[in-house]
């Protein structure tokens, strides 16, 4: 009995351990990420830009303009007028391009989140399954990863949003089908050095099978470094999406995207630069800022610096 309560004691003793290691390994990064300022800083401005894009609505009642309203007296794009509360300009149409961007910041987060998230199921299941997996069927699946890096996806975006058309959940989709080869082989690396750990071995040992120890102990452990790759993923489908806003493909009347507003003002640019400067702004600032943001979560939680 005293054999079996020391027993006992020790797998506690061990599960503290284990606890506190993770713990501390947690507040090392968090520590890290603290004293990068420039990260810290980013986290800061993309907060403001979310609180911004989230209370777009209160933009239409402090200049009293609705985002599909025309004014009739500033038709054809123009300039700011700051008496008139029109404070970065009409477009074409005689609408406010401030709360425009305001909306329009807040679908491209929208495009971003959900097609980085799509990226990120995808990823992740991809990758461990590879990983996991080993041999032949690593090898096989690597080989079709290469071969899909192959093509222009930015293209297969265009050619999908052409054939299936251009409702907004499409775009969502189709981007982020498009941006999970990084998560992937980022997965498959996480998972080659977890796969000979002793609790994978455990776990083997008694009798759990693959399918288990890919849910239960592969999966949850690549999380962390899955949703740090995503910040890094996001910009880029941000951009992607400013593309395809840019060559019409992107989202439709009448909600619109950043991508959108800069390609209804490239065209007229030298006349009305006003039409492209506010979007063009808050999108190199919101990039910037997740780019930012992105580089210190890596070095935050990088194992070479553990």
């Amino acid at each position: 009995m005293s054999l079996l309560n020391r027993t006992n004691n020790q797998s506690a003793l061990e599960a503290a351990v284990t606890t506190l290691q993770s713990r501390s390994l947690t507040q090392l990064a968090i520590a890290r990420f603290l004293r990068n300022r420039v990260a810290v800083g980013a986290s800061i401005v993309l907060l403001i830009l979310v609180a911004l894009a989230v209370f777009a609505p209160v933009f239409e009642l402090l200049t009293g303009y609705p985002m599909e309203f025309q004014d009739r007296d500033f038709y054809s794009g123009k300039p700011p007028n700051w008496e008139a509360q029109h404070y970065l300009g009409t477009d074409y149409n005689g609408r406010d391009i401030l709360v425009r961007t305001m909306f329009g910041m807040r679908i491209s987060m929208m495009v971003a989140l959900v097609a980085a998230t799509v990226a990120l199921v995808i990823g992740i299941s991809y990758g461990a399954i590879s990983g996991l997996a080993g041999g032949m069927v690593d090898t096989i699946m690597m080989r079709i990863l290469d071969l899909l890096y192959s093509f222009p996806l930015t293209l297969i975006a265009v050619i999908a949003l052409a054939y299936f058309g251009r409702n907004i959940m499409i775009v969502f989709v189709i981007i982020g089908l498009v941006e999970w080869q990084l998560m992937a082989r980022v997965i498959r690396g996480q998972v080659l050095s977890l796969r000979n750990a002793e609790f994978i071995e455990a776990a083997r040992a008694t009798g759990v099978r693959p399918f288990g120890i890919l849910v239960r102990h592969i999966v949850p452990n690549v999380t962390g470094v899955a949703i740090v790759y995503m910040t890094l993923i996001i910009p880029e489908v941000i951009l992607v999406e400013s593309f395809l806003g840019y060559l019409g493909l992107g989202v439709q009347e009448p909600n619109t995207s950043l991508g959108v507003l800069i390609s209804e003002g490239a065209n007229a640019i030298e006349q009305k630069p006003w039409m492209t400067y506010g979007p063009g702004i808050f999108l190199v600032v919101l990039l910037m800022a997740l780019n930012f943001l992105g580089d210190g979560l890596r070095d935050a939680f990088d194992p070479k610096d553990r």
